[in-house]
């Protein structure tokens, strides 16, 4: 059995394309032509090209180790928050905006939570000199102001989602209905593994350098490509379908992911949607969402912008019906301690996303030989003022 995507779409039983009919043209022109355009010589070259010289690539894999030493382990840190733009997401609009560029598109819309997407988007449009137009949660607006701030400065215009939640599922909600007022020369640049076939497959194959340099990288340090158990937190699940893309099917390697519990998974108030979700629609694909008994999608929480998303991308909820992938849900508290800490042990102050993904080392014993990667998804340069009122700083 094969954890990847098949020919129409699906992880298992989730995936697909549910959409408008609106929409139909603008996705069947992406389904058609993604995985040829993604596969010529020219492509490839022009991406690895930007990834190297632009983004900064390979990311280093840091064996962390005093943090090791701490829970008895061998941990080691890929470092993510080292990407240009402080994050991951920027692989994903590198080869996006490649992407819009040869299908003839001059207009770019994208969708942010914690604002690391819609900084990557804007950067890649400044690169290219695209238009570009990110839609993004009231609140987060707010509680992100430094990444706004950034994606003016690169040229972007911030349009602020004022209804439901005023988050993440709304932004995407608006980002929708501008494509499809839009269809003919907009292409949006998804930020996820989220979406109708073919993003959720697309960003991922965007996303899996980063695995592919986890085998190099612990191929050189540890004489093995594989380690025991990788680690990465997931909202919509970009980074961590990155950091498991090539390890999806080697049964050996854990998958494990992380996902923000909030205030506690019974709380009324988490973003736990393996513990909390069932089958439903969101954005365009089936996936495990968290909903009311009449299917009315309820509103998540989370500490951390960036996981404060109601459902999972689908390749995710794929690997926690299977049982392929650990899930593990973890606490706004025990996510602010575990980036804390790993502040004061490794020098390092990770983005609140990434805490989470930290966190699991308190309640997950691993063996002392064990070679345990984490996705360091993204650095706390844009979390300061949370973590500065969480601590009182």
């Amino acid at each position: 059995m094969s954890y990847q995507v098949n020919k129409k779409g699906y992880y298992g039983d989730f995936g697909g394309a549910y959409i408008p009919e609106m929409l139909y043209p603008n996705v069947e022109e992406l389904r058609s032509q993604y995985l040829s355009i993604m596969q010529e010589a020219s492509f490839q070259k022009e991406f690895k090209d930007l990834l190297r010289d632009y983004v900064g690539r390979p990311t280093p894999l840091y064996y962390a180790e005093r943090f090791s030493k701490k829970y008895g382990t061998k941990v080691y840190l890929k470092r993510e928050d080292l990407c240009h733009t402080g994050a991951h997401k920027v692989n994903n609009t590198v080869g996006q905006i490649l992407m819009a560029k040869r299908l003839g598109k001059d207009r770019i819309i994208a969708e942010t939570g914690a604002g690391q997407h819609g900084v990557a988007t804007a950067t890649v449009c400044a690169l290219m000199g695209i238009k570009c137009i990110v839609y993004m949660g009231e609140i987060d607006i707010e509680r992100q102001a430094p990444n706004v701030a950034r994606m003016k400065m690169l040229g972007a215009t911030v349009v602020p989602a004022k209804s439901g939640s005023k988050t993440l599922k709304d932004a995407t909600n608006e980002a929708i209905r501008d494509w499809i007022n839009n269809p003919v020369d907009t292409h949006y640049i998804i930020g996820s593994v989220v979406g109708p076939h073919p993003y959720p497959d697309m960003v991922a194959r965007f996303q899996s350098v980063v695995s592919e340099e986890i085998k190099n990288q612990l191929q050189e340090k540890e004489k093995r490509e594989n380690p025991d158990y990788v680690v990465a937190c997931v909202g919509g699940g970009s980074n961590a379908a990155g950091a498991f893309y090539h390890y999806l099917d080697i049964p050996k390697v854990g998958i494990i992911a992380v996902e923000a519990a909030g205030k506690g998974i019974q709380s009324g108030e988490s973003a736990a949607t393996s513990a909390l979700g069932k089958e439903g629609i969101i954005h365009g694909s089936k996936t495990l969402l968290m909903q009311s008994e009449d299917g009315q999608i309820t509103e998540p929480y989370s500490i951390s912008a960036g996981l404060d998303y109601p459902g999972v991308g689908p390749m995710h909820a794929n690997l926690f019906r299977s049982g392929r992938g650990e899930f593990i849900s973890i606490t706004d508290d025990d996510a602010m301690k575990a980036g804390a800490q790993l502040a004061k042990l490794e020098g390092i102050i990770p983005a609140i996303e990434s805490s989470h993904a930290l966190a699991i080392f308190e309640e997950r014993k691993f063996k002392p030989d064990e070679v345990i990667v984490v996705n360091l998804s993204g650095r706390g340069d844009k979390d300061l003022s949370t973590y500065i009122d969480y601590f009182n700083l």
